[in-house]
């Protein structure tokens, strides 16, 4: 596979990523602490949700190779 391939998938995956992530939003599984005025925000659950569904297109992009 070619580098122009491989960029191109790579951007239509971060557009999904992002698309998905509008969509869903904070997930019960995220942490945010606020302290005065700071703001510390841990996306525990939606980062498993991104690594699951990025596992799964690499896997079927994979095959398909």
């Amino acid at each position: 596979m070619n580098i122009g391939k491989l960029l191109i998938i790579s951007g239509i995956v971060i557009v999904l990523v992002g698309v998905i992530w509008t969509f869903i939003g904070k997930l019960p599984g995220d942490f945010s602490f606020k302290k005065g005025n700071v703001t510390v925000h841990f996306p525990i659950m939606t980062s498993i949700i991104v690594s699951i569904i990025l596992s799964v297109i690499f896997f079927v992009i994979g095959r398909f190779r």
